[in-house]
């Protein structure tokens, strides 16, 4: 009996599983990896041996911690209600069931014991029933069924009898389960990826939000690992990259901003679906661009970031790779944004916590000549007192008057930030509020409270015409990250018209992050909101053709092979229209030949012998046998082309056309930004 000797009991197999909420609000369940489960029954098993109250095991990762008391698993990084978690040995599924579902842990114990007491007195005529209505017969070793009775007041709204009267399948462990179970991440970690998404809080066409989006790059990349670097990996010379999800949509329409009430009291009732649609996406764009609400989004991403890279270092203790950053949308702007305005530190030096504007004041103004060799300008000095500069008048410089003085962009940069701080200080001791001289339109704002609550949004003002920075952004304070970013990659990025917008028609190619070494615009060519750096970084009338990333397979992107196909199906389609206007002719003209000669006059024509008729005949069926195989052709090609759509439409996941097109993109590196 396939290795099962008679009447000896063999315990099952556990393997543990965690439930999931689908879209359809239906519970699914799926199974912890080969190197979770083991562990899981490890704990299980050590916790009731020793008695211990609670265990809690890193899962999936270290993105999860489940709790076995609980039987919760709970997630680390993001908010996430926690889902069931089940040792599983007993499963059941319907006829119109796609997988198994477990049965409840004291169910399966149920069935256990019964099964061991058929097996060991050969005795298979057992009926279990529960207090669920449930009834499960134990036919043999491979056949088990389970009969569903309802009490004959609750078959009012039921399927009909016959549906309810199947029988379910019933499963011992998962042997005979078409089930994936997964291997398994490597347990190092090389590379930390934080990924920020852009307007609105849905990622991609199925409306999933930024964490199952970012799920789906972490499974490519691990799916990558396994299929091209399989030995590097297994002789642990590779680890994996972590991809964690940066939400910040959650905190700006959350309760704390109270946006979404003051959109919702005036906005139209009619057309309310696309209303908002537009409220929860495309207002994200505008609140960006307002110094109130762009100072919450760029606390929040900065916050988050830091608390995520914070929490990963306490859980990867050994992680010594590299962080990258990236963006998709709007997002990559933020980012974009946020490098731009980070300071350069000492290498011994580590930032703990992001700065508030409470902590740009506590630097000592008093001599110009001490200043400035503060901020690494000292040998400036004699420059500005030799122009009769001090705070006072420098203040009232542009960053255009500073060029003119013949001073670099880096420490042009250095001297807008040392003023942007002179400001605040001389704003803490005043206490009012007062235009900033020589920048018409700009007003220094002072809050009453001194304390800034951390959820709250803080007032600055805007400065699109002489701003400190050289990109126009609006006037706010911007924190700074806890690291230093290897890379930057912006997906999908709006960065370059964001600029062009803003007044910056021209990037210095020597300038580059304060902190981060790399950056990369990855864009699809069919991406409406996705625009290039390169035309602002080059000199002008240079056309630099951007980079196509080559595909993991080694064949062509999708879009291309498709519009390969197409342009042979046009070719071949006005080969064979002209063939058939050819052979149309032919068949509609008759031969010169076949004509009677015209006489002349005074002479007698002698009629040409005509054609037989077993000569048109073959002729006809030529004719005819050249259209059907005309027609044969233009339908093998149409077929062709419709046997690549399907294959199109089935082989493509809905996930490749989601907010960052992970494989769909050109990519054009910016050196030196």
């Amino acid at each position: 009996m396939n290795g099962v000797i008679e009447g000896v009991y063999e315990p099952v197999q556990h393997h543990w599983f965690h439930c999931e909420q689908q879209v359809d609000c239906k519970d699914s369940w799926f199974p912890f990896s080969r190197e979770d489960s083991p562990r899981l029954e490890e704990a299980h098993k050590h916790g009731e041996t020793h008695g211990e109250e609670e265990m809690v095991v890193a899962t999936e990762g270290r993105r999860f911690d489940v709790r076995l008391k609980e039987r919760r698993r709970y997630a680390v990084y993001w908010e996430q209600p926690p889902s069931e978690v089940r040792r599983c040995s007993w499963f059941h599924k319907g006829e119109k069931d796609i997988c198994y579902t477990p049965y409840p842990e004291h169910t399966s114990l149920v069935l256990e014991e019964a099964y061991m007491i058929s097996v060991t007195l050969n005795d298979w005529t057992r009926k279990l029933e529960f207090p669920t209505g449930e009834t499960v017969v134990l036919h043999s070793r491979k056949l088990m069924t389970q009969q569903q009775t309802v009490p004959s007041k609750y078959w009012i709204g039921l399927p009909s009898a016959s549906e309810h009267s199947r029988p379910r399948t019933v499963k011992r462990g998962l042997e005979g389960i078409s089930i994936e179970i997964p291997e398994g991440e490597p347990y190092q970690v090389d590379h930390l990826v934080f990924m920020v998404h852009g307007v609105g809080p849905a990622c991609d066409i199925q409306l999933r939000g930024v964490v199952q989006c970012v799920n789906d790059f972490r499974d490519a990349s691990l799916s990558l690992l396994s299929s091209h670097f399989k030995q590097s990996q297994d002789g642990g010379h590779m680890g994996r990259v972590e991809f964690l999800p940066v939400n910040w949509h959650r905190v700006l329409h959350g309760d704390a901003t109270g946006v979404d009430e003051d959109i919702q009291r005036i906005t139209l009732p009619s057309i309310s679906r696309l209303r908002q649609f537009s409220n929860s996406t495309v207002l994200d764009l505008f609140f960006y661009n307002s110094p109130t609400y762009c100072q919450t989004i760029i606390d929040t991403v900065a916050s988050e970031i830091n608390r995520l890279h914070r929490i990963f270092l306490q859980r990867n203790p050994q992680f010594t790779g590299a962080v990258s950053l990236t963006g998709h949308s709007l997002g990559s702007l933020i980012l974009f944004d946020l490098l731009t305005n980070q300071e350069i530190h000492n290498t011994d030096e580590k930032i703990s916590s992001v700065s508030s504007p409470r902590e740009a004041t506590s630097i000592n103004f008093e001599s110009f000549e001490e200043t400035l060799r503060n901020f690494g300008l000292g040998k400036f000095f004699q420059m500005l007192t030799k122009e009769q500069m001090d705070l006072e008048s420098l203040a009232l410089c542009s960053e255009t008057d500073l060029k003119d003085l013949g001073i670099p962009l880096g420490p042009r940069k250095k001297i807008m930030c040392l003023l942007k701080r002179w400001r605040e200080k001389q704003e803490s001791r005043t206490g009012t509020s007062h235009p900033v001289p020589g920048v018409p339109g700009v007003y220094s704002q002072v809050q009453e409270q001194p304390t800034l609550l951390s959820d709250a949004p803080s007032t600055s003002s805007v400065d699109y015409k002489y701003f400190d920075i050289g990109i126009g952004q609006v006037s706010i304070v911007y924190p700074q990250l806890a690291f230093q970013p290897q890379a930057f990659f912006a997906l999908g990025s709006p960065i370059g018209m964001f600029l062009t917008v803003r007044g910056l028609k021209r990037i210095d190619p020597k300038y580059s992050f304060p902190t981060c070494r790399s950056f990369y615009n990855i864009f699809h060519p069919f991406d409406p909101v996705a625009f290039r750096m390169e035309p602002m970084v080059v000199s002008p009338g240079v056309d630099l053709p951007p980079m196509l990333i080559p595909h993991h397979k080694g064949r062509k992107r999708m879009h291309l092979e498709l519009k390969d196909s197409l342009m042979r199906v046009s070719s071949d389609l006005l080969l064979s229209i002209s063939t058939l206007r050819g052979v149309w002719q032919t068949l509609t003209t008759l031969p010169v030949d076949t004509l009677p000669p015209v006489a002349r006059v005074g002479s007698t024509a002698a009629l040409l012998p005509q054609e037989s008729e077993g000569e048109r005949l073959v002729l006809f069926i030529y004719y005819f046998c050249s259209l059907i195989n005309l027609f044969t052709y233009l339908l093998g090609t149409l077929c062709n082309v419709f046997t690549y759509m399907h294959y199109f439409i089935l082989h493509i996941p809905k996930s490749k056309f989601h907010c960052c097109y992970s494989s769909n993109y050109s990519i054009t590196k910016q050196v030196g930004l």
